[in-house]
C-alpha cells in the first residue's frame, strides 16, 4: 500500500465533510480495512485514495485519446474509400472522346441482324407441322 503524499495530504485538509464522505465511500480494497484497524489516518486514507483517483483518471484519459485517434483514423479511412468511390463512378459515367470514337466506329462495322423475338406459339405449331408433311411426303411408301 502507498504512503499519502504531502500534496494529497493537504487536498484531504482542504476537502468539505460532504466531500470527504463520498471519497471515503468510493474507497476499495484494503484502504477501507487499514481505516478501520486504525493504521492510517483519516487523512491519510482521503490522500491515498484522492492519489488513487488521480491515476486512474489518467490512465482513463489516455486510454479515451487513444479511442479518439482511433476513431478518427477508422473515419479517414471511411471518408477516403467513400471519395475513392465517388471519384471511380464519376470516371465511368463520363464517356471518354476516345472510347466514343471506337464505340461508333464498332457499331458501324456490325452486321444488322433481325432481332432475335421469340416466335409465337402458333407459329411454332405451324413450323412443326410443316416438318412433319414434309417428313411423311418423304417417307418410303410415298417412293
Amino acid at each position: 500500500m502507498k504512503a499519502a503524499t504531502k500534496s494529497y495530504l493537504d487536498k484531504a485538509v482542504l476537502l468539505s465533510v460532504e466531500e470527504q464522505e463520498r471519497l471515503l465511500s468510493r474507497m476499495t480494497g484494503k484502504l477501507p480495512k487499514r481505516l478501520q484497524k486504525d493504521k492510517l489516518s483519516r487523512e491519510e486514507a482521503l490522500a491515498i485514495q484522492l492519489e488513487l483517483e488521480d491515476e486512474q483518471l489518467q490512465e482513463w484519459r489516455a486510454t479515451m485519446a487513444a479511442l479518439k485517434a482511433k476513431t478518427a483514423k477508422t473515419q479517414e479511412k471511411a471518408s477516403k474509400k467513400v471519395a475513392k468511390a465517388k471519384v471511380a463512378t464519376d470516371k465511368a459515367s463520363k464517356p471518354k472522346a476516345s472510347n466514343a470514337k471506337t464505340k461508333s466506329a464498332a457499331t458501324a462495322k456490325k452486321p444488322t441482324t433481325p432481332s432475335a423475338k421469340p416466335k409465337s406459339t402458333s407459329t411454332r405449331r405451324t413450323a412443326v407441322t410443316a416438318k412433319k408433311v414434309a417428313n411423311v411426303s418423304q417417307s418410303p411408301e410415298s417412293k
